[in-house]
């Protein structure tokens, strides 16, 4: 049965511009910050520091905190070992998975193919108790209907609609604007308006009730189908989605997308044959064959959904083998980020 790894990553301001992240994981995580300040470092290791003060410039000092964090980091580690190495993989329920739904470089077939096969999936999974979180809000732009009709009360319905205008207000003052979306490369794979796009987007989400919207990067504590407000940069988006618990991504894609996630397992379709047929070593399942094959959506989001559990116990994605993913964390980052 499928084991269930639940990363969680919330974000806290410092006030120094350091990002400190509170994990929560079944597994164990240590997080470095690129800065360290004195007053972050325990006790003990304070008064290291205090102590070589004397003599020393600002420059100095940080110098020497840097050197004795890094110190505390490595006794961090070595207990977190004396914790991991007692950890066994146990079976799991299909209500602990949760996984999130991501394109990236769609074309014309997305829609048509891979999107709807994980959206098949998604029912699966769903009707098995589980979880799916589908993300990147200005590429449902223009289809949002199709999520609100599905929301299981009003206020669920008008907390999405909220975070459309929100997005709409936040392209405003930033230059820009929703519908100018999809991108070059998007075009190149025939995708001509927004509109095209995102009704290829939300049929990753499947039939199922929308049970909750929730914020960046917030924890997704209901069950069934939910969705996360993201920007439409998959990394950012993906680590969104990650943060609020995630435990893989499912990723589509018709021009090639070379994503993967290191926290989550990262499974990548493609929408067409040709592209399958490209990058085939980076590619786990070809959606393709819907409609060169006849193989039909049902069928191939049987696969999805068979994939997913195999992903889930453990079985290493075409990301992992290629060891995808580690410069893939990316936070929401301040200013215009589409």
């Amino acid at each position: 049965s499928a084991t269930a790894l639940s990363i969680g990553l919330r974000a806290r301001g410092s006030g120094r511009g350091v990002e400190v992240l509170v994990v929560q994981h079944r597994a164990r995580i240590l997080t470095l910050g690129r800065n360290v300040a004195v007053d972050e470092l325990d006790d003990r290791h304070r008064r290291r520091v205090r102590s070589a003060r004397a003599g020393l410039d600002d420059a100095g000092i940080a110098a020497v905190a840097v050197g004795i964090a890094r110190r505390q980091h490595v006794e961090q580690l070595h207990q977190l070992y004396e914790v991991m190495r007692h950890d066994r993989r146990e079976p799991g329920k299909l209500s602990e998975l949760k996984f999130g739904l991501e394109c990236g470089g769609s074309d014309g077939l997305s829609g048509i193919t891979a999107n709807p096969a994980l959206g098949n999936a998604v029912d699966r999974l769903v009707a098995a108790g589980g979880t799916a979180i589908l993300s990147e809000t200005p590429e449902i732009y223009g289809a949002e209907h199709l999520l609100t009709r599905r929301a299981v009360s009003p206020e669920v319905g008008e907390k999405l609609i909220a975070r459309i205008r929100w997005w709409e207000d936040y392209c405003e003052r930033n230059g820009g604007e929703m519908n100018n979306n999809p991108s070059p490369g998007n075009k190149a794979g025939g995708l001509t308006t927004i509109l095209e796009k995102s009704l290829g987007a939300v049929a990753k989400g499947g039939t199922s009730n929308l049970q909750a919207v929730y914020e960046y990067a917030e924890p997704v504590d209901a069950h069934g189908f939910v969705y996360m407000d993201t920007p439409g940069y998959d990394p950012v988006s993906a680590t969104g989605q990650v943060a609020g618990g995630a435990n893989l991504i499912c990723f589509t894609t018709g021009r090639g997308s070379a994503y993967g996630c290191a926290p989550s397992p990262s499974l990548k379709f493609s929408t067409n044959t040709a592209l399958w047929k490209k990058q085939e070593e980076d590619m786990d399942l070809n959606c393709g064959e819907i409609v060169d094959n006849g193989v039909s959506v049902a069928d191939m989001g049987q696969r999805i959904f068979d994939m997913i559990l195999k992903a889930a116990s453990g079985e290493p994605t075409k990301s992992e083998q290629h060891g995808y993913g580690q410069n893939e964390f990316v936070p929401w980052q301040v200013g215009a980020v589409m």
